[in-house]
């Protein structure tokens, strides 16, 4: 049995779902779930309720500067992505910032750092998209861009 569109609808009910804040778990142990991420500048769309702040950036100095200002605040009102333990690909774009960018996802504080698994990677050009693998075990992870310095977005897995 050919079960292609069910991948499509399901890769497309859990885009939706992490883009509206919804806590799900994943379909299939299998196939790993893709959550998109969209980087502009200081910021990931998505952790920020789709709000893009229309930060101007031309390094990474300025978002430095723009986080000692709004990132408190920001992170205040930003999403925590919360799944289920499983596979997953952190499919990751650069959408305007004129520099390489990357993601890090790690283990949230010193033991989850050490016990938690991690991805991370560069190579981000403006409007280039990566994938980044990763099988999650249950714990309190953070992710951020330290190229495009971005806040640490908060994701549970549970």
């Amino acid at each position: 049995m050919n079960n292609s569109p069910f991948k499509t609808i399901t890769t497309l009910l859990l885009s939706v779902s992490v883009s509206a804040g919804l806590s799900f778990s994943a379909v299939s142990a299998e196939q790993p779930q893709i959550i998109e991420l969209t980087q502009v500048s200081c910021q990931f769309l998505e952790s920020e309720n789709g709000t893009d702040h229309g930060f101007i950036s031309t390094s990474a100095e300025d978002c430095k500067t723009q986080n000692e200002q709004t990132g408190e605040q920001r992170l205040e009102n930003a999403k925590t992505i919360t799944l289920a333990p499983g596979k997953y690909i952190f499919r990751v774009t650069n959408k305007n910032v004129p520099y390489d960018l990357g993601f890090w996802l790690r283990g949230k504080g010193i033991i989850g750092y050490a016990s938690l698994p991690s991805v991370s990677g560069g190579g981000l050009s403006t409007g280039k998209t990566l994938d980044y693998e990763v099988e999650l075990k249950k714990g309190e992870y953070v992710y951020s861009c330290p190229l495009n310095p971005t806040p640490d977005y908060n994701l549970v897995v549970n």
